[in-house]
């Protein structure tokens, strides 16, 4: 089911939950919502997965199913860094999965930590906000442009890796990002050795694409600092010596998977990092009726190559039995 052709190439957020309402409608579904997933483990003797639910109010519900896709994906948990001195801070530290909006930062001093797609949106909406943000940035990170000749830059990267091999999209990607937005090291952002869609299908990072961002950090209005050495009282030390005053944190540090805390099953994810223990194209089916959606480590793409692959897979033993 399409987006509707009248959407942009980025839907607001209010378009996209119009269209997951309309979605399910049109297919007859009916989503369980403020639920929980307890526990959920495979009965041997029935063949059948039993699921255990914990709602809002406590109540405890079990789902029975012959078939259990894991769609939770690699971002279900927030990662919350150890760093030295958080507790003699005294200001205001949070998770970008609890913020909202710049309008509760507004004149504040902020130091967001973490240079991804989400750390680059939270700085920017500060600026809007009046707030005086700055940048953690402690690995190198690919930025490229929100679009390249008119189209988005991730639907030109998907069209041309049909006829392509993969480094020389790459290698278009770069010149084409270093000639709309220049040479990004020159502003504390350092380029990884391996291009933006190698290095997501090798360690699942994903390219920023910039929406604003970067012509904040040119006109001084976003500082960038390197990695954090310690935490002190309202100020922060950096790992080149530096010390600076900030009345919040915002931790844009990234999310994890969750499955090893509620799945009783050890054959097809890893207790280390709750991803799939085999690796793309194979990570997607288990044993049992088990399967996964989403761990690929290769976005959207990657989800909907599994979604097709499991439906397939459940339609052919229906069809057998």
């Amino acid at each position: 089911m399409p987006f509707p052709s009248n959407f942009p190439t980025y839907p607001s957020k209010q378009q996209f939950l119009a269209y997951l309402e309309s979605y399910t409608s049109h297919f007859g579904l009916q989503p369980v919502f403020n639920n929980s997933v307890v526990s959920a483990e495979f009965d041997y003797r029935r063949e059948l997965w039993k699921v255990k639910t914990l709602g809002s109010k406590q109540m405890e519900t079990e789902y029975v199913s012959k078939w259990l896709i894991v769609a939770t994906g690699e971002n279900a948990e927030e990662v919350m860094p150890q760093i030295e001195g958080t507790e003699d801070f005294g200001g205001t530290i949070i998770h970008t999965c609890s913020y909202k909006s710049g309008k509760m930062f507004r004149e504040r001093s902020v130091l967001v930590v973490g240079c991804g797609n989400s750390g680059m949106d939270v700085c920017l909406d500060l600026c809007n906000f009046n707030a005086r943000p700055s940048l953690v940035v402690r690995d190198s990170v690919h930025v490229l442009p929100l679009e390249m000749m008119g189209v988005s830059t991730f639907g030109l990267s998907m069209w041309l890796l049909k006829w392509l091999p993969t480094s020389f999209v790459d290698q278009f990607l770069l010149l084409v990002s270093n000639f709309m937005l220049g040479d990004t090291s020159q502003l504390g952002l350092d380029r990884p050795k391996l291009g933006p869609i190698e290095l997501k299908n090798m360690t699942g990072k994903t390219p920023v694409l910039d929406v604003g961002t970067l012509a904040k950090i040119r006109s001084g209005d976003i500082k960038v600092f390197p990695g954090i050495k310690r935490l002190r009282h309202h100020a922060v030390e950096f790992v080149d010596g530096r010390i600076e005053n900030f009345d919040s944190i915002i931790l844009a540090t990234g999310y994890k998977s969750n499955v090893p805390s509620w799945l009783k099953e050890t054959n097809m994810f890893s207790d280390k990092d709750g991803l799939p223990l085999k690796p793309f194209p194979y990570e997607w089916k288990g044993e049992n009726g088990l399967y996964a959606v989403g761990f690929s480590k290769r976005g959207l793409p990657g989800a909907s190559i599994d979604a097709r692959r499991i439906a397939e897979d459940i339609e052919l033993r229906w069809k057998l039995r």
